[in-house]
């Protein structure tokens, strides 16, 4: 495992090879990185895997300054892992040497579930993939669907403008079902056992959602429901096309989104 930390040794690192697998992460490495990782190297000859927390897509300070971060242990669980041929340990300067304002707009029908309520955050994702595809040039960037959003604004984004293609990975849970983020670093045992509890509900509303008339009201109620019921905040719970994430009337091709607070820490799942 070589570690580049910087776009010199990258560039002349990756000159060789033109079947890259590219991982791109903000650190505090868990199992559902490690399965990013282990499908690269299913898919492709090498893979390279970033390390970087991207200050520009954090729409509120205390969030970013909160982020966990140990680069020393993420260095050791890559390298114990042993699939990982190059970790990227670029600086702010390296990304964003252009001083140029980023243009990257988000459209007005894009502008939902955590585009609503997270200004800016999509902008400084994709923005920042943008950036790093062009200095890896992979051939697949690997993506969870836990953040299903963000894999669905990438991949039509980055797919129009160059050859990589945006490989989908299923969400990896924990034994209690809990969607594996490294947001959980930042819970306690009792956060962790809501948040299960909290996917159990959200199992019993899906599967039910057929037997509903208005589906809208229904989610409304299972809303309410669950904020009284676990004293959280609810940004939102909507069920969408998983195609093109317009609100749906019917379980078929769609699914069940989910933005809550535990303990101030920001949650999302999809089902």
């Amino acid at each position: 495992m070589k570690i580049l930390i910087n776009n010199l040794s990258l560039f002349e690192t990756l000159r060789p090879f033109n079947d890259l697998g590219f991982v791109p992460t903000m650190g505090a490495i868990h199992k559902g990185h490690l399965s990013l990782i282990n499908k690269s190297n299913q898919l492709c000859k090498k893979t390279i895997v970033s390390i970087f927390v991207n200050p520009k897509q954090f729409n509120h300070k205390r969030d970013l300054e909160s982020y966990p971060r140990n680069i020393k242990k993420d260095l050791k669980t890559l390298k114990k892992n042993k699939k990982v041929d190059f970790v990227y340990l670029p600086k702010f300067n390296d990304i964003y040497k252009d001083k140029n304002k980023s243009k990257v707009k988000l459209h007005k029908k894009d502008k939902i579930l955590c585009a609503k309520f997270r200004k800016g955050h999509f902008e400084g994702v994709l923005d920042v993939m943008d950036k790093l595809t062009k200095i890896v040039k992979p051939k697949k960037i690997f993506m969870g669907e836990k953040d299903f959003q963000q894999l669905y604004l990438v991949k039509k984004v980055l797919e129009r403008k160059y050859k990589s293609k945006v490989i989908a990975c299923k969400t990896i849970r924990d034994k209690n079902n809990v969607a594996l983020s490294s947001r959980n670093f930042l819970l306690n045992k009792n956060n962790l056992n809501v948040a299960a509890n909290i996917y159990k509900k959200l199992i019993i509303i899906k599967k039910n959602i057929n037997k509903k008339k208005n589906i809208l009201d229904y989610l409304k109620s299972q809303k309410k429901e669950l904020r009284n019921n676990y004293k959280i905040k609810i940004d939102y719970l909507e069920l969408r096309n998983e195609n093109n994430l317009k609100i749906s009337s019917k379980k078929k091709n769609s699914r069940l989104f989910i933005a809550y607070y535990l303990n101030n820490v920001r949650l999302i799942d999809n089902l």
